[in-house]
């Protein structure tokens, strides 16, 4: 089994490309040799000051970590993916912050994650300011310059000054044990750190190869790709269709407004730059996109692969951009934090579904109780209710800290470890997964249960929907009732009944919506995944009125 890292295979494609371009962010269009110099300028630095691998991997429990950690607190820019791969070059664990996160959330991030290192833009200073004698653990603070024009904070360093003081000779050789760290989006509950080590990472999330058995077999898979990163690179499909990006020989681009998702700018980079490659986050992203496109002309003859990770595509939305763009494959990914990737389903013209995926090798679906594994068309021989999708193989060492949640969520069953994110599923006769939903936001509601991701789909398929939320919420007659939260298009009158009939055509009537509630917005993460735990206050203060 291939043992490589992160850094090690970037610096050995950029010795095949030094003067190709590897990272794109407005102005800077930054070279593979340039990337390399500034990344093991960072390192370095970190190294010099102390901070690196304290205790191997071989010495600690499997909760446990021996490195510094290093949080990104930045919006999408070249310094998000240099701080990531510096950190793996200096055996420092990188991991995401969540910028919308206000002091308290902050806080507990960084106290969570015994952060000693963060590297923070300027609009975040003063929140951070804040929080800082809360976190005392943090001990280096690197300043990345923006719009906002906050000054340096007291005793923090800027990001530039720190690599021009640094050295950009290649670090000490980093070990396939080290950690790479992606928290949850907390959307549900609080965000918990999932631990890989960078060996699995690199093919797990970060799609390097399976078969290379070398670093020259790295090499000669590198092919390239000009890949537009739509979604934050906070977001783990973000940064692992980057980091993918990389190790693929390709040029990851970086939306010139990182801020939020600016559909010209998009099609406007895909044309000007000839992208072949674009990463979305389900609907959120897809409908201002495709209404874009409708509404103004652009080239984009060079884009090929359209991938929506993160959260569900509706097949609706699939077929309308395909009729606008009939050239195009647009790819499912299915993964989470826990897992890495693992499964995908492709839709072209006239062929679009959403929810069902091809079985791949290492992917399961597991009895209710966890105590086998579902063979195909387990609905008719015994094992009629949805399973749990799960994985085996490659996985995370689990939860930083809590061995607990570890050990409920990687199962071993008959000696063999799995991994079980959350997710309901069937296992058809004919080898495919159908996705029910995510048990964490599953209503039960009449002695059945109802998963919130179907019923959205099914809401959603009406034309005057733009997005749609589901929640459950307390009920006399029912135990819990579905409430659907909806955002309609502008000028598009429609009723609740027409909601109805449209979703009945989708999903059995004891699934439907009890109410609809109409806001004026949807609130989502920046990553585009449904904010559940925002659509439950909504739900519950209507019902209080």
């Amino acid at each position: 089994m291939q043992q490589f890292t992160i850094g090690e295979i970037h610096e050995a494609i950029a010795k095949t490309r030094p003067d190709d371009e590897c990272l794109v962010f407005r102005d800077r269009r930054l070279t593979w040799q340039q990337v390399t110099e500034r990344t093991r300028r960072l390192a370095n630095f970190l190294n010099d000051r102390g901070y690196g691998c304290h205790t191997e991997r071989s010495e600690l429990a499997q909760q446990e970590s021996g490195q510094d950690h290093l949080a990104i607190y930045l919006h999408n820019g070249n310094e998000y993916l240099e701080c990531m791969l510096g950190a793996f070059k200096g055996r420092v664990a990188p991991f995401n912050v969540n910028y919308r996160y206000v002091a308290e959330e902050l806080t507990y991030l960084l106290n969570d994650s015994a952060a000693s290192i963060i590297v923070f833009h300027s609009t975040f200073a003063p929140i951070l300011e804040s929080v800082l004698d809360d976190a005392p653990q943090l001990t280096l603070l690197l300043q990345v310059p923006d719009e906002s024009d906050h000054p340096l904070l007291p005793g923090a360093i800027w990001y530039e000054d720190a690599l021009e003081s640094s050295r950009d000779d290649q670090p000490s050789p980093a070990n396939p044990d080290d950690l790479y760290i992606l928290y949850t989006g907390g959307t549900t509950g609080m965000p918990k750190g999932v631990m890989w080590r960078q060996g699995d990472a690199l093919v797990e999330c970060f799609a390097g190869s399976r078969l290379a058995q070398s670093i020259e077999d790295f090499v000669a898979d590198a092919t390239g790709r000009m890949a537009l990163i739509a979604p934050p690179f906070m977001h783990g499909a973000g940064h692992w269709v980057a980091l993918g990006t990389w190790n693929a020989g390709g040029t990851v681009f970086v939306p010139s407004i990182p801020e939020r998702l600016d559909a010209d700018d998009i099609w406007s980079m895909v044309e000007a730059e000839n992208i072949d490659f674009l990463l979305i986050v389900g609907d959120a992203f897809a409908r201002p996109l495709i209404d874009q496109l409708k509404s103004s002309s652009y080239d984009i003859s060079s884009l090929t692969v359209v991938i929506s990770g993160g959260a569900a595509l509706s097949a609706h939305y699939k077929t309308e951009l395909l009729e606008l763009a009939p050239h195009l494959i647009i790819v499912d990914g299915l993964g989470s934090s826990e897992a890495g990737g693992q499964l995908t389903h492709m839709s072209a013209l006239g062929g679009a579904t959403t929810g069902t995926f091809p079985l791949s090798p290492n992917n399961h679906v597991l009895s209710e109780d966890l105590t086998e594994v579902l063979e195909p068309g387990h609905t008719e021989t015994g094992h009629p209710e949805a399973g749990w999708l799960a994985k085996s193989g490659r996985l995370a060492l689990g939860y930083l800290g809590d061995a607990e949640k570890t050990s409920r969520t990687y199962p071993v069953i008959n000696g063999v470890r799995y991994v079980v994110p959350g997710d309901r599923a069937v296992l058809t006769q004919d080898g495919h997964v159908e996705l029910r939903g995510r048990d964490s936001v599953t209503i039960n509601s009449g002695g059945e249960k109802i998963f919130a991701e179907e019923v959205e789909m099914a809401v959603k398929s009406h034309p005057a929907v733009l997005d749609c939320v589901v929640t459950g919420r307390p009920s006399e007659r029912w135990g819990n009732e579905v409430v659907a939260i909806v955002h309609l298009r502008a000028d598009t009158p429609t009723t609740h009944q027409d909601l109805t009939n449209e979703a009945s055509k989708h999903i059995a009537r004891y699934k439907l919506p009890k109410e609809y509630i109409y806001v004026d917005h949807i609130v989502r993460s920046p990553s585009g995944k449904a904010d559940y735990r925002w659509a439950k206050s909504i739900a519950n203060t209507v019902s209080d009125r």
